[in-house]
């Protein structure tokens, strides 16, 4: 049966997976790139950029586990654009005419507008809609393949207490924020319901997976 997946979400150690002060100059805030550099310097990274070179070993395999199976995304309106995108009617997001995922995107957001072609099979459709409904659009889109809850951490968060995602890697950087939005609130004993397991890397980053217990 096709999963729901989450790959490749940094966390702080006290738990941030994106700063405070998300602006269309910082994506994530005051964090900037520092939750992902262990993740922009992987082999599977560069490869995306078609750039030569990039981090072999644990983290990159890791950060490869991210597209294969996948067939449809659903992600929140923080990670498609910067706050107040919903206002400017020529936003596409932050990737240019062709984006990385390929597949159709459903973007959750208040104010839905109409359908979005991109290049390279990218097609993003707004939804305002709760996770399950959001999950039923998603799987319908996505056929025999899995469904990938692509951020951010609130995205993420809802869909993990509402019980909908069978697969999720967090990796734990090194470093503390002190702010911004954090992954975990509200998800006291989520340990209950998976099996958990964790590889450290060279980077000082910890790989965490958890895998739904009963699927």
């Amino acid at each position: 049966m096709p999963q729901v997946r989450v790959h490749n979400l940094s966390i702080s150690l006290d738990g941030f997976a994106t700063g405070d002060g998300q602006s269309l100059e910082a994506p994530f805030g005051h964090a900037g790139q520092r939750l992902h550099e262990w993740y922009v310097g992987t082999r599977f990274f560069h490869r995306m950029g078609n750039q030569p070179g990039g981090t072999t070993g644990a983290d990159n395999a890791f950060a490869a586990q991210h597209n294969p199976g996948i067939g449809a995304e659903i992600m929140g309106a923080g990670k498609f654009g910067p706050p107040g995108w919903q206002d400017d009617p020529d936003w596409k997001g932050w990737w240019g005419p062709n984006p990385p995922f390929h597949t159709p995107v459903f973007v959750l957001t208040h104010r839905p507008r109409p359908s979005i072609e991109m290049k390279g099979g990218t097609t993003f459709h707004f939804l305002d809609a709760s996770p399950s409904e959001a999950l039923q659009r998603a799987r319908e889109a996505a056929g025999d393949r899995d469904v990938r809850i692509g951020g951010g951490p609130t995205v993420v968060r809802d869909f993990v207490a509402e019980g909908l995602v069978d697969h999720l890697h967090v990796a734990q950087v090194p470093i503390v924020l002190g702010r911004g939005v954090r992954l975990w609130d509200g998800l006291e004993s989520v340990e209950q319901s998976y099996d958990i397991e964790a590889v450290s890397t060279p980077t000082g980053v910890t790989h965490l997976t958890f895998t739904a217990k009963g699927r």
